[in-house]
């Protein structure tokens, strides 16, 4: 007998964590079909509306899928926690590019690059809204996120369109509730305000070269260098968050490079935990956490 309870309790947790997947093309551009998919917690009642992060997946502007298996994992454990995943593909615009996207990539084109991911992601996120119902998604928590290149256009298009984009009016209806960057950094903190700052999930190693911790130039770039551009990594952005009374969730790698740019799966749980405390629950929570590179 006991036997056949343990069965049905397996089963029955099987059930309760099972998700769906469906793919949507959100935009065409340039002959490129922009899709999405969408991970979803099955049989939940039409009603029902829960939270969602829509996931830009990293690679260099050159590479990285949205399908990637890190990514569906992430986009799983979200379903399981009663959100909604959303990874989405954008234009790839340094792939093939002899200089790349490091010191011999013109500045201009680097900002270029981060204007129309921006727009990519916006444009995703204006498709999430307009079918907010069929998804079951609560348009007043959305959550941005990515990692690395993703990091960095999340962070333009949440704190920066104005910056980017030069007529933002297809975006009026967008009010994002929250982020998540793993090592990512931004153009000018200072747009970072509080009519617009969230509640802001920050992973960054202290000794990245290619997207700095703190002001430096990106891929560590010398001055002469065509790609010379300064960026603001997450030292800087956390300052702007607790300067503006502002909940944010630090985690600092000491001496960690850029593969803090992972999604790191051990910490999901505190960062859901974060999520719903500060945007379901509208708390403000500060926490720094400081580990050390292994």
């Amino acid at each position: 007998m006991k036997s056949i309870v343990n069965l049905i309790i397996l089963f029955v947790s099987f059930v309760s964590f099972s998700q769906t997947v469906e793919t949507y093309t959100y935009a065409i551009k340039n002959n490129n079909s922009l899709k999405l998919d969408v991970y979803t917690p099955e049989k939940i009642a039409d009603s029902i509306k829960l939270p969602v992060v829509i996931w830009m997946h990293g690679g260099g502007f050159s590479g990285g899928s949205r399908y990637g298996r890190d990514e569906q994992k992430f986009m799983n454990y979200l379903a399981k926690n009663e959100y909604v995943g959303v990874s989405i593909s954008y234009r790839l615009l340094r792939k093939g590019a002899k200089t790349g996207f490091g010191c011999q990539c013109l500045k201009e084109d680097k900002l270029f690059t981060f204007a129309n991911a921006a727009e990519d992601f916006l444009d995703a996120t204006n498709y999430i809204i307009q079918n907010s119902d069929s998804l079951n998604i609560d348009t007043k928590k959305i959550i941005a996120g990515g990692s690395s290149a993703g990091a960095e256009v999340v962070l333009s298009a949440v704190y920066m369109k104005d910056y980017f984009i030069e007529d933002t009016s297809n975006y009026d209806a967008i009010t994002y509730a929250g982020l998540i960057s793993f090592a990512g950094a931004m153009v000018d903190e200072n747009f970072i305000t509080k009519e617009n700052v969230v509640p802001t999930v920050l992973f960054h190693g202290t000794k990245d070269n290619i997207v700095p911790y703190s002001k430096a130039a990106h891929h560590l770039c010398k001055p002469n260098e065509k790609g010379y551009l300064i960026l603001n990594g997450s030292g800087v952005i956390f300052t702007m968050l607790e300067k503006l009374n502002m909940s944010y969730y630090l985690f600092r790698v000491e001496e960690g490079q850029h593969e803090v740019q992972a999604i790191p799966f051990h910490e999901l749980d505190s960062i859901i935990r974060f999520l719903n405390n500060t945007i379901v629950d509208s708390k403000v929570i500060q926490t720094k956490r400081l580990v050390f590179k292994h």
